[in-house]
């Protein structure tokens, strides 16, 4: 709590101010894979019993190599440290405090939050009203939660920037080995146990590590060692990964690692890290190059969060589109699904762009200025504090009782909640506003 209440300060460290565009690449790229994967995912058929709605890459031998190069989420984790870092000194500079910072990270994540679960609560409403079977309305609610995970933990690794920070600041090692400590003990009570909950502490603790990592990149600290350095890292965290996959003690999908999180993660943003940063410099000269590339680049990023929230509840209402129209679909996996995937993807990066369009404005509105005038910085760290636990609830409990009309009845109000503790929205009062100079007035003397 001390990082949110303190007086601003100078530190020792060089606060990165320039925008860094291969991090915008970074992250915008990352968001076009997750979005294609999960359409591909897509499996949509007319089974004996009816329509059938499922995962068309789970269970695949094959797909598991292939998992080692798409998941991504790792780097957007890195790229997200470092615009955080980045952030957050640049605002300490002007003056702002931690909870300034981590008001502003959640109105931008909450507000488009918000409308989401709002909107597919009432979807899913509608759906049962009209008479759509309970189970395909529970895969539908189900199907949209999944990436959700991001958010909640998002949440959560953002109220901590101003904190961790500071404990980078001060030590960097020692903070980052505590870390690697604590999933390496997650993981290693988990294994011995069998009791597989215990695995999700690392929510936090591989997301929170992987963020770290992108303070390191920020601060230029792999700069300072030369490519060879770098590449001879990102063999050796490779070699670790492949030894603990191939002795069986983690999984060698990377899908299978991500829930619940573990450390092949971390040795996956490891060579993530490395070979980004090798690359960066090529990056940066490949986008600046075409004013297009770069347009495309602001464009998804502008709007990542509303992307990246909106996208699975397209592809579930293309999946029923498909269903309605009763025309023969071809069986997930078959020569013919494979033909028809490039119509596929187009279909789902048109229909998600017009949704963006739609539905990114509550996610570029500017939030007020003045939340949190008058409060002391201890009131408004505990303030952003609750926010941000009642926003990790709010987001949490769709993923563990579910997606139903009346789950997001509850997590809109917890979201809401959210937005009127760290100050993010107003509530306006009946009351007629006197400005604070004729109070003074009428007070003196």
């Amino acid at each position: 709590m001390t990082a949110l209440i303190g007086s601003p300060h100078r530190t020792s460290t060089p606060a990165p101010t320039h925008h860094d565009l291969s991090i915008d690449v970074a992250r915008a790229a990352c968001l076009v894979v997750v979005v294609m994967l999960h359409a591909m995912m897509v499996g949509v058929s007319m089974g004996a019993n009816g329509p059938v709605l499922q995962n068309a890459l789970e269970g695949q031998a094959w797909f598991a190599p292939v998992s080692w190069i798409v998941q991504i989420m790792p780097l957007f984790f890195i790229a997200g440290g470092f615009s955080s870092i980045t952030q957050w000194r640049r605002m300490e500079q002007r003056g702002a405090s931690g909870s300034d910072y981590v008001r502003a990270r959640l109105a931008r994540l909450l507000r488009p939050a918000v409308v989401l679960v709002a909107s597919v609560g009432v979807g899913l409403a509608m759906l049962s009203a009209v008479g759509v079977p309970a189970d395909i309305v529970a895969t539908a609610g189900f199907r949209i939660s999944q990436p959700l995970w991001f958010l909640a933990v998002y949440i959560g690794c953002s109220a901590l920037v101003p904190l961790l920070v500071r404990a980078h600041e001060r030590s960097p090692l020692a903070t980052g080995a505590l870390m690697l400590a604590g999933v390496i003990g997650v993981d290693a009570v988990r294994i011995a146990t069998g009791v597989e909950p215990i695995g999700y502490l690392n929510l936090a603790l591989v997301w929170l590590l992987v963020q770290q990592l992108g303070f390191w990149l920020a601060d230029g600290a792999l700069d300072r060692l030369s490519v060879r350095v770098r590449l001879a890292a990102a063999g050796a965290a490779f070699a670790a990964l492949v030894t603990l996959t191939a002795a069986g003690v983690y999984s060698g999908d990377m899908l299978v690692n991500l829930n619940p999180p573990t450390l092949c993660l971390v040795l996956l943003g490891v060579v993530q890290l490395m070979l980004f940063s090798v690359l960066q410099p090529r990056i940066r000269s490949w986008v600046a190059a075409a004013p297009a590339r770069l347009a495309a680049v602001t464009a998804i990023g502008s709007r990542a969060m509303t992307i990246y929230l909106w996208h699975m509840s397209v592809l579930v209402a293309l999946a029923g589109v498909l269903l309605m129209t009763r025309m023969p679909l071809p069986t997930p996996l078959s020569a013919e699904w494979w033909a028809t995937r490039p119509a596929w993807l187009l279909l789902v990066v048109l229909a998600v762009a017009a949704v963006t369009a739609a539905m990114a404005r509550f996610e570029t509105f500017s939030a007020p200025r003045a939340a949190g005038f008058g409060q002391t910085r201890r009131v408004q760290a505990v303030s952003v504090g609750v926010a941000a636990v009642l926003g990790v609830v709010g987001i949490g409990m769709l993923l563990v009782v579910g997606f139903t009309p009346g789950t997001a009845l509850v997590s809109v109000a917890l979201l809401g909640g959210a937005l009127v503790a760290s100050g993010a929205v107003r509530v306006v009062s009946r009351r007629r506003f006197v400005p604070q100079r004729l109070l003074n007035q009428r007070f003196a003397g």
